[in-house]
């Protein structure tokens, strides 16, 4: 176990790169959509909600409001009655808004396909421009949300001193193949919400302890009659 927080950065990146791409060849995200449109919207819908809450409420707001093209002629007002379940509902109301609008006027309705383009948009910021840019057109983009911020610090992918989702997103871009890179971002997602969890994470569960910092330290603190694992 002592081995493990000898590890170098790169060997610990080809571990995790091993297993995911032996074990979960092709990851998907959780949300269900079927266009560029539908996705943007999800991902709004998703800033500090659960996927699944954003997939119930999808279908009525999609049926209601189907292109950019209706949901920018629509107001906030209009919107808040299909979303009211989800987190914070009256700014992403205005947010989708907006979004239609922007979209029809300055993107003819289509999303766009640039990191430096999306953020333009109400609602849309760098870690939702990086999930379209990833998912829609398979960029290396590598988007942080908690759970990505959180695997990777508890792995030693990144080191303490990356303290930001974009000290984060570099750190990791800088050792996963540009290739992998939109597939890193759910492993690391997926992991966070179903295994390593942010409270009692699911250690004894977990097949990537062998390499894994927070393991590591955990186990040695419990070794010395301390409660350990789940800090």
């Amino acid at each position: 176990m002592a081995n493990s927080l000898k590890m170098t950065r790169p060997e610990r990146f080809r571990r995790f790169l091993d297993y995911f791409t032996t074990n979960f060849p092709e990851p998907k995200t959780e949300l269900a959509y079927r266009n560029p449109y539908e996705l943007i919207v999800a991902v709004v819908l998703s800033a500090q909600c659960t996927d699944k809450r954003v997939n119930q409420v999808m279908p009525a707001l999609l049926a209601q409001f189907p292109t950019a093209a209706e949901l920018g002629a629509a107001t906030a007002e209009d919107i808040f009655p299909f979303i009211r379940s989800v987190s914070y509902p009256n700014n992403k109301a205005k947010h989708l808004a907006g979004l239609g609008r922007l979209l029809m006027t300055e993107f003819a309705g289509e999303v766009p396909s640039t990191i430096e383009e999306l953020p333009r948009l109400p609602g849309v910021g760098r870690k939702t421009a990086n999930v379209v840019v990833s998912v829609i057109y398979n960029q290396p983009a590598m988007a942080v949300d908690t759970h990505v911020f959180r695997v990777s610090h508890r792995l030693g992918l990144v080191p303490k001193t990356a303290t930001t989702p974009l000290a984060v997103e570099k750190a990791l871009i800088k050792y996963i193949p540009q290739e992998a890179v939109p597939k890193a971002h759910h492993w690391l997602i997926l992991h966070g919400r179903y295994v390593c969890v942010a409270r009692s994470p699911k250690c004894n569960a977990c097949p990537l302890t062998d390499f894994c910092a927070y393991y590591t330290k955990g186990m040695g603190s419990l070794s010395n009659g301390s409660k350990g694992g789940n800090a």
